[in-house]
């Protein structure tokens, strides 16, 4: 590659108009800083220093476990801000087809992939052989300099890019000549992976001190073939999540019934099952249900459909926080929008602690408005799911079954035994304990067949 194309690179970011916040990028500013010093023909040692501090930059960004798209740090980085940015063909994307957008937009869209295109074809290879040409045989470090393109083209093997996301995409603009033909697949991906913070995750946590959405990197990866039994229960919340992904009628979900019964998982393994399809899980803990006005407003202009997810939901007598869910679950000036449902898991069925005085009505004159009042927020979920605890041939089940997953090989009669004394001198029968107890007794195996 030689100097013209570095500087068709730069004027290419430069004159970026949708896609401009890509050069606000920490590590694409670096990239800038790089091409300005070899096109503007600086000193050897500001050329050196620059390669450096961009090797260092996109090095540290990269995480050892995470794939490679395309075998280059820089490429692969490119290609991420591209499909994570939030702008306005992105957005526009996300919620209408290619062909309601207006002509400007679509043009000024496609001159960007084009110059993004540019600045994408300098990789390292390019980057490194031009520095030595301009450094000279006299200013080449002690070492050598390091090159951060991999020997390896992993865009070839298919189902490392099928691990991200946005794995056809990326593949189909890493294997492209020409990016402005892939304004189509581009706006698709928007449409069906969303822009910015949604399109980049698939699970949240709503942080109530800062007002905001916070994404998770590594969601629980638990799917529905890792759980046993209740097999009718997960059908309930399977059929009424799929209803809800096709865009038809589906009720809120109340998921209760006694400890460790895999309430939690359940609604954990829905993601996992259906992120593909536009699924989104909205973590958010009792202590911020005055806050769902303002979730529902960010959630209801996303194109995603999104579960928010209230674990170990209950209520002391003394806590009113229940209201807000009352308001949001059934009879809020504001009505819940269609592509939001409110999955809560809890051990006790009826929501609001009950006491006996409650049934004492002689203090108060609509006494029987009080325990109303108490029995009312279970009532407003759709769909109640029970989960009662396991008896001791389907604990004896969950246990067999985990251990035949992880290949665990004990006899029958032994694993049995071992189980139930577990189960005896720790948290009784559930699909918690049996997890527990397999975890435990393949640690043990695995350090007897360490030493």
């Amino acid at each position: 590659m030689k100097n013209k194309e570095f500087i068709r690179a730069l004027r290419g970011a430069e004159s970026l108009v949708l896609y401009r916040n890509i050069i606000k990028d920490p590590i694409c500013r670096t990239w800038l800083n790089f091409i300005e010093s070899v096109t503007y023909s600086e000193p050897a040692d500001e050329i050196l220093n620059m390669y450096c501090e961009l090797f260092f930059c996109l090095a540290q960004q990269t995480k050892p476990t995470e794939d490679s798209i395309t075998g280059d740090l820089w490429q692969d980085h490119l290609l991420k801000l591209l499909l994570y940015d939030d702008n306005a063909f992105s957005r526009a994307a996300s919620l209408n087809s290619l062909k309601k957008l207006g002509p400007a937009l679509l043009d000024a869209a496609g001159g960007d992939l084009a110059r993004l295109h540019t600045m994408y074809q300098l990789d390292g290879a390019a980057a490194h052989a031009l520095v030595l040409q301009k450094l000279g045989a006299g200013n080449i470090p002690c070492g050598g300099l390091p090159i951060w393109k991999e020997q390896t083209n992993p865009v070839a093997d298919s189902a490392k890019a099928g691990n991200h996301p946005g794995g056809r995409i990326l593949s189909l603009l890493a294997k492209s000549d020409d990016w402005h033909s892939r304004l189509e697949d581009l706006a698709y991906y928007y449409q069906v992976a969303g822009v910015g913070l949604y399109g980049r995750y698939r699970a949240f946590r709503w942080q109530g001190a800062t007002g905001r959405l916070e994404g998770i990197a590594a969601p629980d990866p638990i799917g529905f073939a890792d759980l046993v039994g209740y097999q009718d229960q997960r059908q309930q919340v399977v059929a009424n999540t799929e209803k809800f992904l096709a865009g038809f009628t589906a009720n809120n979900l109340l998921l209760y019934g006694d400890r460790g019964t895999g309430k939690s998982s359940t609604v954990k393994a829905l993601l996992n099952q259906y992120g593909e399809q536009g699924l989104r899980l909205v973590e958010v803990s009792k202590s911020n249900l005055g806050d769902f006005p303002q979730i529902i407003t960010l959630l209801r202009q996303q194109p995603q459909r999104f579960i928010i997810f209230v674990d170990d939901l209950s209520f002391e007598e003394s806590e009113i926080d229940y209201k807000e869910l009352k308001a949001v679950l059934e009879g809020g000036l504001a009505s819940r929008p269609a592509n939001v449902l409110i999955y809560a898991t809890s051990n006790r069925r009826h929501l609001i602690k009950e006491r006996f005085s409650d049934r004492d009505l002689e203090d108060e004159l609509h006494g029987n408005d009080t325990i109303q009042e108490k029995l009312s927020l279970a009532d407003r979920f759709g769909v109640t799911v029970f989960f009662t605890t396991p008896d001791r041939d389907l604990y004896l089940k969950i246990v067999k079954e985990m251990a035949q997953h992880i290949g665990l090989a004990l006899a029958d009669g032994e694993l049995e035994r071992k189980a139930l004394l577990w189960a005896s001198w720790h948290n009784g029968l559930s699909g918690r304990t049996a997890r527990q107890f397999i975890d435990n007794l393949s640690g043990e195996m695995h350090m007897q067949e360490e030493t």
